[in-house]
C-alpha cells in the first residue's frame, strides 16, 4: 500500500509539473501589450489627428495636442520610443485588432458598444456633444431647432457625435464624413446647417474660425474619454490605470493642460490642412 502510494503522489506531481508548464508556456505566447513594448522598446499609438486641441498636426506635419504630450508620458514612463500613426477614426478599433498600433489615444468616448472589441483603461477626461452652426444662423437655439425635414448635420464618421446624431435626429438628415475638419469644410461651404461634436473640439474650432461658426454650449449628452488597448488586456488596463494615478495633476500634466486649455498661443503652430 505503502509503495502504491508514493508511486500515486510522483504521477500527481508529474501531471501538476506538465499542467503547470503548460499554462505558463500558454501565458508567453499570449505576453500583454506592456510586456511586448517594454520588449520591442517602442510604444505605437493610434490617433486620429483633427480632435482639438487633443490631437493635431503642426506645420511641420508632426503630432502635438493633449492626448499626445499624454502618450509621450507614458512612453517616458516605460523608457521606451514612441512612434504616432494615423487613421480615420473609424479605422483606430480595426488598427489595434490587427496588432498595428498598441494602443488608441485619440479622445475616444468609452462606450458600451466597443467595449465588446476593445478594453478601456480609467477615464482620463470629460466632455460632452454640442451643437456647431454657421455664424449666418443666428436664429437656431438647439439641436431640436434643426430637426426638420430638409436640415442636414454633419458627423464624423464613427465617433459618439455620430452615433448620438443618429439617434436624436427624426427629421433632419445625417451626414456622415471622415473627420471633424471635413465635416467643417461642409458646414462652412452650406452643404450643412450644422455638426454635432465634442465641446472641447467645437470651442477650439469657433476660436480659430470665429468669423465663420458659433457653438450653442448646451450639452446634448456627457461621456468620458478613455486609452483602448486589445481586448481582455487586463494587463495593460491595470498599468494604465496605476500611471494615471502618478500623472493626473502632475506638474507635467497640468502643464500640458494649461497649454492646450487654457489659452490659445498654440493656434498659429496648427496646419491649416
Amino acid at each position: 500500500m505503502k509503495k502504491l502510494s508514493t508511486a500515486f503522489l510522483l504521477i500527481f506531481v508529474l501531471i501538476l509539473s506538465g499542467c503547470t508548464q503548460t499554462a505558463s508556456n500558454e501565458g508567453g505566447a499570449n505576453p500583454s501589450t506592456i510586456e511586448n513594448v517594454i520588449k520591442k522598446k517602442k510604444l505605437v499609438i493610434g490617433t486620429a489627428p483633427g480632435y482639438f486641441p487633443f490631437e493635431m498636426k503642426d506645420k511641420n506635419g508632426d503630432f502635438i495636442g493633449y492626448d499626445i504630450d499624454f502618450g509621450k508620458a507614458i512612453a517616458d514612463s516605460l523608457k521606451v520610443d514612441v512612434e504616432f500613426k494615423q487613421f480615420g477614426f473609424d479605422g483606430l478599433i480595426p488598427a489595434l485588432q490587427t496588432g498595428e498600433i498598441d494602443m488608441i489615444i485619440a479622445g475616444m468616448t468609452i462606450r458600451g458598444d466597443r467595449a465588446l472589441s476593445v478594453s478601456f483603461a480609467n477615464p482620463y477626461f470629460q466632455t460632452g456633444q454640442v451643437l456647431m452652426l454657421p455664424k449666418s444662423d443666428t436664429s437656431t437655439q438647439s439641436w431640436e431647432d434643426l430637426d426638420q425635414a430638409g436640415k442636414k448635420i454633419a458627423v464624423s464618421l464613427g465617433t459618439t457625435g455620430a452615433l448620438l446624431a443618429k439617434q436624436i435626429f427624426k427629421n433632419a438628415e445625417v451626414l456622415d464624413f471622415e473627420d471633424f475638419p471635413a465635416a467643417s469644410m461642409a458646414l462652412t461651404g452650406g452643404q450643412a446647417d450644422g455638426i454635432i461634436y465634442d465641446e472641447p473640439g467645437v470651442r477650439t474650432y469657433e476660436l480659430m474660425n470665429a468669423d465663420s461658426v458659433r457653438g450653442v454650449y448646451d450639452l446634448i449628452s456627457s461621456e468620458n474619454l478613455g486609452i483602448a488597448v486589445k481586448l481582455n488586456d487586463l494587463e495593460t488596463v491595470q498599468w494604465i490605470n496605476s500611471f494615471l494615478e502618478s500623472y493626473k495633476g502632475s506638474p507635467a500634466e497640468l502643464e500640458s493642460f494649461d497649454k492646450w486649455f487654457k489659452n490659445d498661443s498654440w493656434m498659429d503652430e496648427v496646419a491649416n490642412d
